[in-house]
């Protein structure tokens, strides 16, 4: 008696193992045809789901988020009954629209493998730093500082530095009360600077 038990247990095991394995064998296939998708150069966005049922895909999925594959496949049996005409309706959608795969085998691995792993949270979009422009008086000392000098641009950039310490002081001043660093602010106005003696030799401003 017990070692049939044993020998019971021990099959109860390696049927488990062979269905984590299947399932593990399925989702790196999953992966595998994503990452193939993504490498297509013409992404086929018109076999994508209709957004209502994406929602109701999307609702069971979370909701047997945590079934075993067995459980899964069994709730899944269940709401494709309980929602035939949804099922119905999205696969002529789609076999209108030529998708000649099985629709409803891309329903279950969608619900399966995507949805249910999916987060419903949305990544918050890094904020962008406010522009700041350089200041009006500024433009003006370099645009008349290039027009009578014919040095290289660094050159010429040093010399201006030496010639409107005040006006530059002032300036940098300004840009501490915006939030800028130090180092910020020498790129900047470093970069003013080349970027209207390149459109004076350009455009001849």
């Amino acid at each position: 008696m017990l070692q049939q038990e044993q020998t019971q247990e021990q099959t109860q095991t390696q049927e488990q193992e062979q269905e984590q394995m299947q399932e593990q064998e399925q989702e790196q296939e999953q992966e595998q045809m994503q990452e193939q998708m993504q490498e297509q150069t013409q992404p086929i966005y018109r076999y994508k789901f209709e957004e209502q049922f994406m929602i109701e895909l999307y609702n069971f999925s979370k909701i047997h988020q945590y079934d075993d594959r067995k459980e899964f496949k069994s709730a899944w049996n269940v709401w494709t009954e309980e929602n035939t005409e949804l099922i119905e309706h999205e696969t002529r959608r789609l076999t209108n629209l030529n998708y000649d795969g099985d629709v409803k085998d891309k329903m279950f691995r969608s619900a399966r493998y995507y949805f249910r792993k999916k987060s419903p949270e949305k990544k918050e979009q890094p904020q962008r730093r406010k522009y700041i422009c350089v200041d009006k008086n500024i433009i003006n000392a370099i645009d008349a500082h290039i027009l009578k000098n014919s040095s290289k641009p660094s050159t010429a950039f040093l010399d201006f530095c030496k010639e409107n310490i005040d006006l530059l002081s002032e300036e940098i001043a300004r840009l501490y009360i915006e939030n800028m660093t130090a180092e910020d602010i020498k790129k900047k106005i470093k970069k003013t600077y080349k970027n209207r003696y390149f459109l004076k030799v350009n455009v001849n401003i």
